[in-house]
């Protein structure tokens, strides 16, 4: 018994930064948008790889495995006179994981609900507020922009569990972006910054607190023409240091990731987006391959 609560506490500390954090590779965030517009987005992202665990542990070969369906929404509107968006995620994941432990085989498998998150955004520069058919004639240049996501600890939570969809903790993320258009060419980069709340209820009893995770990412995006574009992505996140009942952890991240999106319009009110992203970095937690197709609906 006391080797299979090691080894799941081993598996859990691993798993706690992946994926869903390192795969937010996000262009276009700090783009301008016409105000008073409705979206509503499902997709699907596949995920699989490999578990970085902290350093001297015994865990080996720990794999994981993910099929998750997303389910959104946003809105524009203004504030200020400049464009704001705010936009809202829910999702479901079915994930297989194994690993070994001392020569142990372990591995489990569930579908559970991932924690809800939320956003505003506001573009407070260069990005006036402006309806569809003004917009059309805008020209764009520089944007600078500001914006505030909160994960919400709503998703599958169980502390006797190996793994879990959700975290049981909040999360508050500001950011500062901006972009650059010239051109057909798009450029636009983002640094954020994500605080958590203290885990009372984490594997076994135990308390996990966990330091800022700082992230920045950047974006080069080429416009194709009738509203098609492709980017190029690149992030690199750190921190995120763990304390587990009081004791520090070696487990401070120092990761990047790279990655390709591709959107195409199909009519005026639908659009489709696919990407792809790998890790280039990883030290602590997962390296990764994901793909993933959404479909967006203009109102």
């Amino acid at each position: 018994m006391q080797l299979k609560n090691a080894l799941k506490a081993l598996l859990i500390s691993s798993l706690a930064s992946a994926p869903a954090v390192a795969q937010e590779l996000e262009p276009r965030t700090y783009t301008n948008l016409p105000v008073g517009e409705t979206f509503i987005v499902a997709g699907y992202i596949y995920s699989e790889g490999d578990l970085s665990p902290v350093p001297g542990s015994p865990l080996q070969d720990a794999e994981l495995s993910l099929d998750t369906g997303i389910l959104g929404a946003a809105h524009t509107f203004e504030i200020a006179g400049s464009s704001a968006k705010v936009d809202a995620v829910i999702g479901r994941s079915c994930y297989e994981g194994s690993a070994i432990f001392q020569g142990v085989p372990t591995e489990g498998r569930r579908c559970e609900y991932t924690d809800s998150k939320l956003r505003l955004g506001w573009n407070f520069y260069g990005a006036p507020a402006l309806k569809l058919k003004e917009f059309r004639q805008w020209q764009p240049g520089l944007v600078l922009g500001a914006s505030l996501q909160i994960s919400a600890p709503t998703g599958s939570y169980d502390s006797d569990q190996l793994i879990n969809a959700g975290a049981n903790r909040w999360m508050v993320r500001p950011g500062l972006g901006m972009s650059y258009r010239l051109g057909k060419w798009h450029f636009d980069t983002s640094a954020s910054v994500r605080f958590y709340e203290t885990n009372t209820d984490f594997f076994d009893g135990n308390k996990r607190e966990q330091d800022p995770l700082y992230s920045a990412q950047a974006h080069i995006v080429r416009g194709l023409g009738k509203g098609r574009w492709v980017s190029v992505n690149l992030n690199y996140f750190w921190g995120g240091k763990t304390t587990l009942n009081g004791d520090t952890q070696d487990d401070r991240q120092d990761n990047s990731r790279f990655g390709i999106t591709y959107s195409q319009p199909l009519t005026p009110h639908h659009s489709i987006k696919l990407y792809a992203n790998s890790g280039v970095i990883t030290r602590i937690g997962n390296d990764f391959d994901t793909y993933g197709f959404a479909w967006q609906y203009r109102f």
